[in-house]
């Protein structure tokens, strides 16, 4: 809230609007006219914006550079000072809450530092859409936006509409854009080549152009990892337990133990880093039934689905994160790789500065064409998954509850048909009997196969979509982004044209821009690639489990139906 003065000394300035500024709505902007006084309530929200107030007592986000300070002063009452561990850092781009951020200097505090204890435990939340039955109804998804937490600040300097300063030079400053994703993941600012981060070369990520197609570099030594031995353990005398899983890379076959939590801090890691790659989601948490045989094993397989994915992938395989993850055996030197991996600089848009594309500029037509198209295609089959993972859940409950049901009320009508078939003492009768007996048992067996049988088709088929309806939310922002990129180009090639902007300036934002194309086009190849060999193997799976399931209920009735044949 407002400016912090050394001495520690809120205070909010007063401002007078030098441009007018219309808000567009819904998006928590403030319009403003030219000689309106407004009072400043923050100055962190991101790159070129300030939060104010009005005369009016309207509050909201209006450019920075389009005001002029007249005062400042504190407030009347001085705010609460920040609670412990908590302090103001104007340096972190606020969500928007007038709440204190989280220390992130871990020379002075470390909340991460410790192994454990330091960690909310796994167990703590659970899904909204937890079902009453283990299986495919533990899942969810929940895709924080986080990449708000790596922008960087900057101004605007008092830059005009028309792009010239407040003495009416003609000058090339940062262009007024409006609040989004684009900006404070450090978009704007990549493209505008102002974000300085030395890169080492291990960390460099190529993308090749093969015959047209635009791909990752691929993997020269590919490798797998298993998931295996989940035990549960315990800490504190026993006051808190968790399941331990076992992680294996087939490259040095060390293994190491990994929790929930573990892997719950990975994946926060990854969507920080990785911005144009949807990172599947995890498993979701679960409360009641944490420690039961049949859950942990399905946590597993999801997991060992999950690092397959991940060890697929030819980036996030090979990043270092990902690897401490998969190989830190000592305590020390975990918390040393946890620590880099929390001050990586290459976060959010910066993480394009590490991409290194093929030579030659790409064709923004074509380009926009593309992901267009691949937009087209994620909305459709976002609903598509949605659709079928939606049907799954239902026939999975249907199978273990109605459908079970239906069989055992058929069985328990033959079976007090047999009942009644036994009063007969006759010889002739005994055969038919028995016969009748056998087809009520039969019945109760096909109910109990109907129970079983979603954990050997549609649970599985409910894994894969769970993965893909995380990816495919993930895919709006990331696309998003690129083209608020290729906005950008846009811009400074008309200024270009029209003489604000040389030549050379332009031609280094066209191949800034061009890197985060690349960096799409790869990740959509990649995630077609992918898709395809996902859904033919899942489609496979379900109907080979549902043919062996219907060829097992056609045998057991053929089995009853022998029995009437003979007599």
């Amino acid at each position: 809230m407002g400016t912090i003065s050394k001495g520690g000394i809120f205070t909010f300035l007063s401002v007078r609007a030098l441009y007018d500024f219309e808000a567009q709505p819904g998006t928590g902007e403030l319009s403003i006219w030219n000689n309106e006084i407004l009072t400043v309530t923050r100055q962190d929200v991101g790159e070129g914006w300030w939060e104010g107030t009005n005369e009016r007592g309207e509050t909201g986000l209006f450019p920075a550079g389009y005001v002029e300070i007249i005062s400042s002063q504190p407030p009347a009452v001085p705010p609460p000072p920040p609670p412990r561990g908590l302090e103001y850092d104007s340096s972190v781009v606020s969500s928007g809450q007038d709440a204190p951020q989280e220390v992130t200097n871990y020379e002075h505090f470390d909340p991460g530092d410790d192994w454990d204890d330091d960690w909310d435990d796994d167990e703590s939340t659970f899904s909204s859409q937890q079902e009453q039955f283990s299986g495919p109804g533990m899942y969810g998804v929940s895709i924080p936006d986080q990449s708000w937490k790596n922008s960087s600040a900057g101004d605007i300097r008092n830059t005009t509409p028309s792009g010239q300063d407040a003495s009416g030079r003609g000058t090339v400053k940062k262009s007024i854009n409006r609040f989004s994703t684009f900006v404070k993941s450090g978009g704007e600012a990549f493209i505008l080549g102002e974000t300085k981060i030395n890169v080492p070369a291990d960390s460099i990520i190529q993308i090749l152009n093969v015959d047209g197609e635009i791909m990752w570099t691929l993997v020269s030594n590919p490798y797998t990892c298993s998931v295996t031995s989940p035990k549960k353990e315990s800490k504190l005398k026993g006051l808190k337990s968790f399941i331990a899983y076992q992680i294996t890379p087939s490259y040095n076959n060390i293994q190491v133990s990994r929790r929930y939590k573990h892997f719950d801090w990975l994946h926060e890691r990854l969507e920080a880093k990785f911005t144009p790659i949807p990172i599947p989601p995890l498993p979701d948490k679960q409360i009641s039934g944490r420690y039961q045989e049949e859950f942990v094993e399905h946590r597993r397989a999801q997991l060992q689905m999950w690092v397959d994915r991940i060890c697929r992938h030819p980036v996030l395989s090979q990043s270092d994160v990902w690897k401490h993850f998969i190989t830190c055996v000592d305590e020390k030197k975990w918390k040393a790789g946890k620590r880099k991996a929390e001050k990586d600089e290459l976060v959010g848009a910066s993480f394009y500065l590490a991409v290194q594309p093929p030579e030659g500029y790409l064709d923004p037509v074509a380009v926009e064409q593309k992901t267009d198209h691949f937009q087209k295609f994620v909305t459709k089959f976002d609903e598509s998954v949605k659709q079928l993972f939606m049907t799954s859940l239902e026939q999975s409950k249907k199978y273990a509850g109605g459908f079970k049901r239906e069989f055992q009320r058929v069985a328990s009508s033959f079976r007090d048909m047999g009942i009644a078939f036994e009063i007969d003492c006759s010889s002739r009768s005994t055969n038919l009997t028995a016969a009748v007996k056998h087809t009520a048992d039969t019945y109760e067996e096909i109910g109990k196969l109907y129970e079983e049988q979603p954990k050997l088709d549609f649970e599985p088929m409910c894994d894969v979509l769970h993965e893909y309806k995380g990816m495919l939310a993930a895919w709006p922002d990331i696309l998003q982004l690129h083209k608020s990129a290729m906005n950008k180009r846009k811009d400074y090639q008309k200024l270009n044209e029209d003489g604000k902007l040389s030549a050379e300036e332009a031609q280094s934002i066209y191949k800034r821009t061009d890197v985060v194309s690349y960096a799409a086009l790869a990740e959509i190849s990649h995630f077609q690639s992918e898709r395809v060999e996902d859904f033919k193997y899942m489609m496979q799976n379900f109907l080979s489990a549902q043919i062996s399931f219907y060829q097992e209920v056609v045998s057991k009735l053929q089995e009853s139906l022998s029995l009437y044949q003979q007599l």
